[in-house]
C-alpha cells in the first residue's frame, strides 16, 4: 500500500522526489524528536542553557570565519574540537550526572515484572503520616523552618552519609524537637525511611532551576534540588512566612493544607507492585499544579 501511494503520488508530481516513507521511519522521527525535545527543556531549566548560548555564539563565529575564508581561525577551530570536548564533558558534569540519574529512576523492567512483590507493600505506617503532618503544621504555627525527605524506591544512602545517623521512630515530637531553633540538629534536613528517622542535618543538592521564584531561599531550592535527583517527596516548612511546601518529580507546590499533605503521604505509602502494565499504558502521573 505504501509503494502504491507513492507511485500515485510521482505520477501526479514527475518531477518531485518523494522517497519510500515506512512505519519504522515515523517511529524513529517521532522518538527522535521527543529525545531532542526532553534534552532542550533540561538544558533550559539548567544553567547549561547560558552555556549552551555561549556554544552557539562560537559557532556562529566559526561560521563567519568559515564564509569569510580566515584559515588562521578556522585551523584552530579545527585543532580545538578534541580540546572542546573534552571542556564540555568537564563543565556539564553535574547535569550529565543529574540526567543519568533522571533516566535510572524510569524503572521500565520493574514496572512491567514486578520485582519486589515478596515484600511488605507499605513503606511506611499511617502513624508516621499522622506524625509528619501534625509536627509540619505545628511548627508553621510558630515559623520554625524544617526540611523532611521521605524516601521512596531510590535509596538516599549518599545524601544520607552527609549527616548525622540517627536511628528513632517518627513521631511529631521528635520531629519538633530536632528542628527547634539553637538545637545541634535543626539545620540541614532529616532522612525519613519507612517508619525510622535513619539521619539529621543532610545537605541536600540546590536546584539550578532558573525559574523558581525570587522569594524562595535556600530550603525551598534544596527540596527541589532533592525532587530532581530521586523519587523522595521533600517537605519544607518556611521560617519566614510558616507555609508548608511539598516537593516531588521536580515541581515545588506551596503552602499546602494539610489534608494535601495527607494525600501526598498516602499516595507514596503503599508499594506500587499491583497493576504495573495497566499503569504503565496510562502514562505518568500528572504534576500537581502550584497552590498559592
Amino acid at each position: 500500500m505504501n509503494s502504491r501511494f507513492f507511485e500515485a503520488m510521482r505520477g501526479y508530481f514527475p518531477d518531485w522526489y518523494l522517497p519510500d516513507i515506512y512505519w519504522t521511519d515515523i517511529v524513529e522521527i517521532v522518538i527522535v524528536a521527543f529525545l531532542i525535545y526532553q534534552i532542550m527543556v533540561w538544558i533550559k531549566n539548567t544553567k547549561a542553557w547560558m552555556l549552551l548560548k555561549g556554544i552557539l555564539v562560537l559557532a556562529v563565529f566559526i561560521l563567519v570565519a568559515a564564509i569569510l575564508k580566515m584559515n588562521t581561525i578556522l585551523w584552530i577551530a579545527r585543532n580545538s574540537v578534541s580540546i572542546l570536548a573534552t571542556a564540555a564533558i568537564v563543565v556539564f558534569q553535574p547535569e550529565l550526572r543529574r540526567a543519568l540519574e533522571k533516566l535510572g529512576e524510569k524503572r521500565f523492567l520493574t514496572a512491567i515484572v514486578p520485582l519486589d512483590k515478596g515484600k511488605e507493600s507499605e513503606r511506611f505506617s499511617s502513624r508516621t503520616i499522622d506524625a509528619i503532618v501534625e509536627a509540619c503544621f505545628a511548627m508553621g504555627k510558630v515559623k520554625t523552618g524544617a526540611l523532611i525527605v521521605v524516601e521512596q524506591a531510590i535509596r538516599l544512602t549518599e545524601y544520607e552519609s552527609t549527616g548525622i545517623y540517627m536511628d528513632c521512630i517518627v513521631s511529631s515530637q521528635v520531629l519538633i524537637n530536632i528542628f527547634e531553633h539553637n538545637t545541634p540538629l535543626h539545620d540541614g534536613a532529616i532522612i525519613v525511611r519507612e517508619n525510622r528517622i535513619v539521619s539529621a542535618t543532610c545537605y541536600l543538592p540546590l536546584s539550578d532551576n532558573m525559574e523558581i521564584s525570587k522569594e524562595l531561599g535556600t530550603r525551598h531550592r534544596a527540596a527541589l534540588g532533592m525532587s530532581e535527583v530521586s523519587d523522595a517527596l521533600i517537605i519544607a516548612v518556611s521560617e519566614e512566612t510558616g507555609y508548608v511546601s511539598v516537593a516531588q518529580g521536580g515541581q515545588l507546590v506551596r503552602n499546602v493544607t494539610p489534608e494535601y499533605l495527607k494525600e501526598s503521604l498516602i499516595k507514596i505509602q503503599t508499594k506500587n507492585t499491583e497493576k504495573k502494565i495497566a499503569k504503565l499504558w496510562k502514562g505518568r502521573r500528572k504534576h500537581e499544579k502550584e497552590t498559592d
